[in-house]
């Protein structure tokens, strides 16, 4: 039986009520989780409402070790 481990990683969009992810900061932290046998499952923001973000919140998954 395969065991699974999971990991949550929030993500803060700039600016006093939500805003921009920087894309470069967030792929590279992805890719370094990746490297280490992370992978991304889901993702997605929690809102303020008026379309601005909270925080993004990525979900992650690999094989326990």
């Amino acid at each position: 039986m395969e065991v699974w481990e999971y990991k949550t990683i929030k993500f803060k969009p700039g600016g006093f009520f939500g805003g921009k992810i920087d894309e470069q900061e967030f792929e590279n932290e992805l890719n370094q989780y990746g490297r280490d046998g992370w992978e991304l499952i889901s993702c997605f923001d929690t809102s303020y409402g008026q379309g601005t973000s909270r925080e993004v919140i990525a979900v992650m998954k690999r094989k326990s070790m």
